[in-house]
């Protein structure tokens, strides 16, 4: 399953997204997974969740965060949650142009039956139909 936390900029959308991986992170049975592109949060993220800077690791692109991910889902198979703060701003790309990296998150989630929890920046007016079907 794939959610989708949007909003415009500064509508708190990343601190929705860590109150919920907390949250999460009490009952979880399997790992959870925090990703951004930035440290900025980084001490707000309960201990029991790895965190990841994709900075760290050079991940730039569509193809990269999506194979990024791929290599965090297939590490283990205990992963119960992914949280992806900002898919536009790691791709580079307008949440429009998302089309293919949404599939392949759903897939993912489907096949590995992990949780995939995305922050995009957006009003959900904006937000494209391959996007809105995750609200």
């Amino acid at each position: 399953m794939i959610k989708i936390i949007y909003g415009a900029k500064g509508t708190g959308k990343t601190k929705q997204l860590i109150a919920e991986a907390n949250k999460n992170a009490k009952d979880a049975k399997g790992l959870s997974v925090f990703i951004t592109d930035n440290k900025r949060c980084m001490y707000d993220v309960d201990r029991a969740i790895r965190f990841i800077d994709v900075a760290d690791w050079n991940v730039a692109g569509e193809d990269a965060l999506c194979g990024f991910v791929k290599g965090v889902a297939s590490c283990n198979s205990d992963h119960e949650y992914i949280y992806i703060d900002g898919v536009a701003r790691i791709t580079g790309k307008d949440i429009n142009e998302l089309a293919g990296i949404f599939y392949m998150l759903d897939k993912i989630s489907s096949e590995n039956e992990i949780t995939i929890v995305i922050t995009c920046s957006c009003a959900e007016a904006d937000l494209p139909d391959f996007v809105k079907k995750y609200i």
